[in-house]
């Protein structure tokens, strides 16, 4: 999206352009042919995300495992980006400016991105021993083919922490460090939140009825991205409204902020269907029942024992998170057997954790530094062995 719109009317003196209530109308009525203006040319152009060169080493179907194009020698990982299945991992490669892909590998890590696809009703009987188990299993195991490390860092983020998580717990082996960003652990520790703009997704999951849930399941298979792109605006309903609005307006004349804006769009709109089975654990296992504290939670059989995770932790989590209540996420620590335990709070939502200038110049350096601490510490402990 390029020129500041040459199709709409300019700012120039006209009829009620001065002071006064008159010329804030003639100027928004200035700002809204711009704004209407350029988006018609994005809708031409299209918006591209996630432009960072990457090429797939491994496929299951509608799963693929991609190995990020270094553009500095590799000195750190390999680390794996985990997304979960309510958002694409996209929003890690937004735009050039805005890609914590892009800061990573600048710092020399070997990065890897794992993408679930896009399930359907045929997905239905998918739950969390498919996806924390075995497909991220499989994807690890190709990781270590392709590079010959004998162990993989993980960037679980949000739902993908969860998985994240699960894997050390059962398979301990394979994972080098967990670095977990915006992840819950105790889903009932938004009690413990004083914002009282958090806990309102806990607080609706643990009220809702499993016969319903299983009722609606049955029918649909799926939980449709849609339906949980409406719950999730749902608990902001004056943000939405502003970012629609005033907010939207307001970067009429500003053609890098505007597309940014259609960037982060484009990735909402592309929110992947949900599989019944694994959204059930999810909202029943988990959110109502807080069974991974609990001790309760088990993947096919193997119960998931956080005490069994010994590797080192990174744990991302954001101030002002209204999706993932901070203390949540802050819940992990002292529940592991890592002696390496490092939390890093940003001053962000949940998603400003990625894409925010606030985070630009704390999350990439921190995670970088965490990795540059895993491969001097796997050095140190071969020595010893």
């Amino acid at each position: 999206m390029s020129g500041a719109g040459d199709d709409a009317p300019k700012s120039g003196p006209g009829p009620g352009s001065g002071p006064g209530p008159m010329g804030e109308w003639a100027d928004l009525v200035r700002r809204g042919a711009r704004l209407a203006a350029a988006m018609a040319r994005a809708s031409c152009d299209g918006v591209e995300i996630a432009a960072t060169p990457k090429r797939e080493i491994w496929r299951d179907g509608k799963i693929s495992l991609h190995r990020y194009a270094a553009t500095r020698p590799q000195r750190l990982g390999p680390m794996l980006i985990l997304h979960g299945l309510f958002g694409r991992q996209t929003i890690t490669d937004l735009e050039p400016e805005r890609s914590l892909v892009r800061r990573l590998l600048e710092a020399g890590t070997d990065l890897w991105v794992l993408d679930w696809g896009c399930p359907t009703r045929a997905d239905r009987c998918n739950d969390f021993a498919d996806y924390a188990l075995y497909w991220l299993g499989d994807a690890i195991e190709a990781i270590r083919a392709e590079t010959g490390a004998p162990q993989v860092a993980l960037f679980g983020i949000c739902q993908g922490g969860v998985f994240a998580l699960c894997h050390a717990a059962l398979r301990p082996e394979r994972v080098s460090g967990l670095a977990l960003a915006v992840t819950p652990v105790d889903f009932h520790a938004d009690a413990a939140d004083p914002s009282p703009q958090a806990g309102f997704l806990n607080l609706w999951a643990r009220n809702l009825d499993p016969a319903v849930l299983d009722a609606f399941l049955a029918e649909r298979g799926l939980v449709p991205g849609t339906m949980t792109g409406a719950v999730f605006q749902s608990l902001t309903p004056s943000r939405v409204m502003a970012r629609y609005g005033t907010e939207l307006i307001g970067k009429a004349d500003d053609d890098a902020a505007l597309e940014t804006f259609l960037r982060m769009e484009t990735w909402l709109a592309d929110r992947p269907d949900h599989p019944a089975a694994a959204a059930r654990q999810w909202l029943v296992d988990l959110y109502r029942r807080n069974a991974l504290v609990a001790g309760e939670f088990a993947l096919d059989g193997e119960p998931v024992d956080l005490g069994r995770i010994a590797c080192p932790i990174l744990n991302i989590v954001a101030q002002a998170d209204h999706i993932v209540p901070p203390p949540c996420s802050r819940a992990l620590a002292g529940r592991t057997a890592s002696r390496e335990y490092r939390l890093l709070e940003v001053p962000t939502g949940h998603i400003g954790v990625f894409v925010s200038e606030k985070a630009r110049g704390i999350v990439a350096p921190a995670v970088a530094d965490w990795l540059a601490g895993l491969a001097t510490g796997g050095a140190r402990r071969a020595a010893s062995g």
